[in-house]
């Protein structure tokens, strides 16, 4: 249901009014927010060896990147909200103060308790920084080109995703793994100054809810999940008082949220979605995904460095053909969803090809050549690839638009989550294995350094016979932790089987070819934000120029273009400083004032509008024509989006505001077009 001040919210303009160089700047600023956020992610994962070497701890490894994800996790969701609460700039820029706190204490520690603990602080920043440089490109950016910005924002977000391995393994090589956080620090201070600069002060009106017993029952819940299973036959045993304990925990927290989401009038993830089979499938394969991915990506350069006896750049390298897979398989199925509109065969030979590449990469030892493991990795990156692309644009397929922001963020939510179980699961099973391999193959040559066990360069010293009980040790293990997740996508492929498929939207299909939506770029969860991208995407797959000439002509309206134009400038102009002079509108176009000046003759002898000085005003019949333009692109809108289910009145009432929100910007934002 759908409030009043969720009307109010809907009705608001949400756009500032900057110049294209001032455009530019915020995206600069936004896009290195986005880079710092994505590339912290997995930059740690070629590291993680030298950092246990340094630090200790191999058994809390696995959390050097779950306390990341998770923290990010909760961070996205609370981010939108006080986005809306006290202003996006704010939050980016107390995220951005955030994350490089973080960063700074992850490379000055000391034990791996103090580094997982600064590495939730980074995850709590960075999910501000993700989820809030989404929702600042729709305020500045016009909604005509927001869909470029927003592709290619996704576009850095997800190849840093996939790149940070090689990034983390220079830094870890040539300088110090400490490196790979200390370089966040000038970028952070970059994007604090500039975001205080550039960036305006956007404030949605009206006080959002926010789900903040949800929020913390889900956190806290999963939490103690994770923890149990990566204590479970570690720290503790399985059967111990502990283990028990968080287990019961994780089930009833779990349980008491999913009871929350029920009654609160504004839940962070509405349990209706569930009802739709399509967000609960897709949900579950973003899940096995991000399980999948990320899982495998930090573990690799561990074999990697340990079995091939590669530098920490080289592991970083050596996982590149698994990018290339997944990049080229997202961006080949994407193309085709675009083009013909269907998505099902994708995930299920996603899952197929996944469950092949997981089996194969079990199979590799100290024996495997180097284009065989490439082979293998390629094969895994294809079926994460397949898999991926579709989940969010199905999502935003089918569901109502009353949920479009929440299913959304939904299904992102179910990946990060599903990367931090995968995480530590991955890492459970390979502490659970490694110790006791480790033992015995110390035990069988007492001239063994215990260092070399656990350190890639000290195993890389020793001589060949010597080094080989430990390099099998590690094969062994990571070979035994693949093969275990071979279940798990196989189980995704088999739960792929059962998604509908149902025609694409316009928007839908406009959006698939984006790499971004293959990684489930964050973003709000703002129904109003999310509609709007429907609408860019929308916009996206017309002609701008002959759109603008119908919806003009369909308004019935006796304006001619170069007045339409004048119009539009009038009332841009108007709104966003209080007054539309004409030096102003010349000067933003960057033309003399004599240029545009026929135009607004034109206009004020027509009676549309009156000349004061250099200042223009629209008259009670230029108003009068302004609002059919708005009345007509209303309708155009309303035709485009007419696959959009509203069952609820009080949701039609607050799609049919935020359409006419839209409309209006939409005028606006044509504005710029040149007199003819």
């Amino acid at each position: 249901m759908a409030t009043a001040t969720e009307v109010e919210r809907g009705a608001s303009s949400r756009s500032a009014v900057l110049s294209r160089a001032q455009v530019n700047v915020v995206f600069v600023a936004v896009m290195l927010g986005m880079l710092l956020a994505a590339l912290d992610q997995t930059i740690v994962s070629t590291a993680l060896p030298t950092i246990v070497a340094d630090l200790g701890g191999a058994g809390h490894m696995s959390w050097v990147v779950t306390a990341y994800l998770l923290a990010e996790t909760v961070s996205t969701v609370l981010a939108g909200k006080f986005g809306d609460l006290f202003g996006r700039k704010l939050v980016f820029q107390v995220s951005a103060v955030v994350f490089v706190a973080g960063s700074a204490v992850c490379g000055l520690a000391n034990d791996m308790l103090v580094l997982i603990a600064a590495r939730v602080a980074q995850g709590i920043g960075g999910g501000g920084l993700m989820v809030t440089a989404m929702a600042l490109i729709a305020d500045v950016i016009p909604l005509r080109d927001r869909g470029r910005y927003q592709g290619a924002l996704g576009a850095v977000f997800g190849v840093t995703t996939v790149v940070g391995p090689t990034v983390g393994g220079l830094f870890t090589d040539h300088l110090s793994w400490r490196w790979a956080f200390y370089i966040n620090v000038p970028v952070a201070v970059v994007v604090i100054a500039v975001a205080a600069r550039a960036i305006p002060a956007v404030r949605v009106p009206g006080q959002p809810i926010v789900d903040y017993l949800g929020i913390a029952l889900v956190a806290v819940g999963s939490s103690s999940m994770i923890l149990a299973l990566s204590w479970g036959g570690n720290e503790y045993t399985w059967g111990s008082p502990v283990i028990i304990g968080l287990f019961a925990a994780a089930v009833v927290l779990l349980a008491a949220f999913v009871v929350v989401e029920m009654r609160v009038p504004e839940p962070m993830l509405p349990m209706r979605l569930f009802r739709n089979s399509v967000f609960t499938i897709c949900s579950t394969l973003s899940f096995i995904v991000g399980f999948a991915m990320l899982g495998a990506m930090t573990f690799l350069p561990t074999f990697l460095q340990y079995v091939d006896g590669v530098s920490a750049t080289a592991s970083g390298v050596r996982t590149l053909p698994m990018v290339v897979g997944l990049l080229l398989t997202s961006v080949i199925s994407g193309n085709l969803v675009s083009r013909t509109g269907r998505y099902k065969a994708f995930p299920i030979a996603g899952g197929a090809v996944m469950s092949i590449g997981l089996l194969l990469m079990s199979t590799m030892d100290a024996g495997t050549g180097v284009w065989v493991e490439s082979v293998y990795m390629f094969v895994l990156g294809a079926g994460i690839g397949l898999s991926m692309q579709v989940l969010t644009i199905v999502v935003q397929n089918t569901v109502s638009y009353t949920d479009l922001g929440t299913a959304t963020s939904g299904v992102t939510f179910f990946r990060t989550l599903g990367s931090s179980f995968g995480t530590a699961i991955f890492g459970t099973l390979y502490a659970n294995k490694l110790g006791p391999s480790l033992s015995a193959a110390l035990a069988a040559d007492p001239g063994l350094p215990p260092a070399a066990a656990h350190s890639p360069e000290a195993l890389r010293a020793l001589p060949a016979a010597q080094a080989a009980p430990i390099i099998n040790a590690y094969a062994d293990t990571i070979g035994y932790v693949f093969r275990w997740v071979v279940p798990v996508a196989v189980l995704g492929f088999l739960v792929a089987w059962l998604l509908k498929e149902l025609p694409l939207r316009d928007s839908a299909r406009a959006t698939a070819s984006d790499v971004g939506e293959g990684f489930s770029t964050p973003h709000s969860a703002d129904r109003v934000a999310q509609l709007e991208r429907a609408i860019s995407a929308t916009m996206r797959t017309v002609d701008p120029r002959g759109v603008f000439d119908g919806v003009l002509a369909a308004s019935g309206s006796p304006l001619n273009p170069a007045q339409a134009w004048a119009v539009g400038q009038t009332h841009l102009h108007t709104k966003a400083r209080g007054n539309a002079d004409l030096n102003t509108i010349a000067h933003a176009h960057r033309l003399p004032p004599e240029v545009v000046m026929p135009a607004f003759a034109d206009l004020c002898q027509a009676g549309y509008a009156r000349l004061d000085g250099d200042t223009v005003e629209l008259t009670a019949v230029g108003q009068l024509q302004l609002e059919r333009v708005q009345g007509a692109w209303r309708q155009w809108l309303d035709t485009r989006l007419d696959d959009i289910t509203m069952t609820d009145p009080a949701d039609r009432v607050l799609l049919d505001q935020a359409l006419d929100n839209i409309a209006t910007k939409l005028v606006d934002e044509h504005a710029d077009r040149v007199p003819r």
